[in-house]
């Protein structure tokens, strides 16, 4: 979702930013980049061990909290542009779905007031147990589509998300909105704006449409 539907990490860099600080830690906003498709307690654990702190459950629960209020006063989250539109004419053909790190009430209210009524399944980073880079995310996404795995074509815009669809056995397309391509080298095919995207299914509709491809994931 984030990334590819809705340009939105910046907010979230800044919340982080902010938040960490009320725990004596400064990062380097890439960091979160880098980390985007993590839930946010992995996120937490990840930067405080970096920091050689082992967070606390109420720390996790702390941090994640005042996250997601900052997140909400700053936040001025918009699709990329011709993204409404592209969904529009791939929800007439394929089975949507979101596979999204962020939590349960940020995904709901992105899809609600940007793409409403347009994915059969939502995977939030409250959902499993253990969010990108392991394949849990996605592995849920294919089985609640019910759907085999070589009919799927994951669109991903960060290292984790790639490492994730890849470990669920799933062909996986990248976007560089945020990140540059060596960052996103292990996914099959890297497009560098939605425009490029946009070609790219157009393509893959044409190339697949005679086998019943039918089933488009995106996180």
């Amino acid at each position: 979702m984030d990334g590819v539907l809705v340009d939105s990490m910046s907010y979230h860099a800044e919340a982080w930013d902010i938040v960490l600080k009320t725990a004596g830690i400064s990062i380097d906003k890439k960091i979160i980049y880098e980390l985007e498709g993590a839930n946010c307690r992995q996120v937490i654990d990840i930067i405080l061990r970096q920091h050689n702190q082992i967070p606390t459950e109420t720390e996790i629960r702390d941090l994640g909290r005042k996250k997601m209020e900052v997140f909400e006063l700053i936040e001025r989250v918009r699709p990329f542009d011709g993204m409404p539109e592209l969904l529009e004419t791939l929800k007439l053909k394929y089975q949507l779905a979101v596979v999204s790190g962020s939590n349960k009430k940020t995904v709901q209210t992105t899809l609600n007031t940007f793409f409403p009524d347009t994915f059969k399944v939502i995977v939030d980073g409250e959902e499993t147990r253990i969010g990108k880079p392991s394949p849990e995310p996605y592995l849920r996404a294919i089985e609640k589509l019910g759907i085999p795995k070589n009919h799927c074509l994951v669109i991903e815009n960060a290292p984790l998300g790639i490492r994730s669809a890849k470990g669920a056995g799933l062909r996986c397309i990248a976007i560089t909105t945020y990140l540059s391509r060596e960052f996103l080298k292990e996914a099959d095919f890297i497009v560098d704006d939605h425009r490029e995207l946009r070609k790219y299914l157009e393509r893959e509709a044409e190339r697949e449409n005679d086998k019943g491809y039918n089933h488009v994931n995106t996180p």
